[in-house]
């Protein structure tokens, strides 16, 4: 069968502001997916940002709804004219317009730890995303120990979906919560999250790197975010795993991403206003729950942060944040630059220069004077 000859002009056309969704940015190019017409399969195009765009200091991610110009069927290749305005926005990862955030922990290898959950779960709170949460590997688990962390999960306010991805378990479960929305995976690294979109997404390829065998922990794979289509609905994206997620919230704001904490202000009043669920009396949230130890830590540390952003820039100068590596935050003397920083071997140059034409220029004056 002969291929039916194309005409040239016909490849090529310009649409004025045809709407898309950034799917991956790479350096200054992006990746558009365009809206599907009159049931046609929607088509990607390789597009750069407008330099009017860039002037005014607009970023475009991941997520963002545009318009895009100057199209060409040919090449595939557009320009983007316009960000369309945000409905939500993270800004780690960088994702745009995303309805919610799925938190993905590993049951075993590596062991699931309740301080290190607990920690993404209050950051998951902070973006004002409805929060899912799933936890895969449930094959290498005991079944009285899926049920004790279900259990416990639930006393801290969620509801756990419990998959493997070795075995094709607990995926019916996940889909339906996937369906027609615009999901953020989080988490670890090595808990599995590129395998899951593997699983989920069998035409995506993913690197997968082994969790390491001596400290059971994971191994960094994704390293960009990009959204993939489902073949049931929706858009998901793997993000870069990372261990120790930052906490900067106020210790006011911190109270309300405790589901504890707001269940117990369902039920009643502390006697303050300002409480903040110390050792304040007559408080309704101090008790013996499981993670009240967790919140009295974490706001230890954002009232040390407020302290430190409440300084004025002369003495938050003179301290600088440290971030060891179990989490904690701890503040050290900030050298005195001038006083310590070692000059470059081009401004030594340059003093060596300059000492040499002003060497010259007496010289020559006084070599003036003998004349003279």
């Amino acid at each position: 069968m002969t291929k039916p000859t194309q005409n040239p002009q016909a490849m090529s056309l310009a649409i004025a502001s045809c709407p898309g969704t950034v799917i991956a940015v790479q350096a200054n190019f992006y990746v558009v997916r365009l809206d599907a017409q009159g049931g046609s399969e929607p088509m990607l195009l390789l597009c750069t940002r407008r330099s009017l765009l860039k002037k005014i200091g607009q970023q475009v991610m991941v997520g963002d709804r545009v318009g895009v110009e100057r199209l060409s069927l040919q090449d595939e290749r557009g320009v983007i004219v316009e960000v369309l305005p945000r409905k939500t926005w993270l800004d780690r990862p960088p994702v745009a317009n995303a309805d919610q955030l799925f938190l993905v922990f590993a049951l075993e290898e590596p062991r699931l730890e309740a301080w290190q959950l607990s920690r993404f779960l209050v950051k998951a709170e902070s973006t004002d995303l409805a929060i899912g949460l799933c936890l895969n590997k449930s094959d290498l688990a005991a079944a009285p120990k899926q049920t004790a962390w279900e259990n416990r999960l639930q006393t801290w306010g969620y509801d756990p979906i419990l998959v493997s991805v070795q075995a094709g378990q607990g995926f019916s479960g996940l889909l339906a919560k996937l369906r027609g929305k615009m999901t953020v995976f989080a988490g670890p690294s090595g808990v599995g999250k590129s395998s899951l979109i593997n699983r989920l997404i069998p035409s995506v390829e993913q690197r997968v790197n082994r969790v390491s065998g001596k400290l059971q922990k994971g191994r960094h794979t994704t390293r960009h975010v990009e959204l993939f289509a489902l073949p049931t609905g929706g858009l998901i994206t793997d993000t870069p795993g990372f261990n120790q997620p930052d906490l900067d919230s106020s210790p006011e704001a911190l109270m309300q991403y405790f589901p504890e904490i707001r269940q117990r202000l369902t039920q009643g009043y502390c006697q303050f206003n300002n409480c903040w669920h110390r050792d304040e009396p007559g408080c309704v949230v101090r008790g013996n729950w499981e993670r009240y130890a967790h919140y009295l830590k974490f706001l230890e540390e954002a009232v040390a942060l407020q302290v430190v952003r409440s300084q004025t820039p002369d003495e938050e100068s003179a301290l600088k944040l440290k971030i060891t590596q179990s989490g904690q935050r701890e503040f050290e003397p900030r050298l005195e630059s001038k006083r310590y920083r070692r000059t470059s071997r081009r401004s030594d140059h340059q003093t060596f220069q300059e000492l040499v034409d002003r060497q010259s220029l007496d010289n020559l004056a006084d070599e003036n004077l003998e004349d003279w």
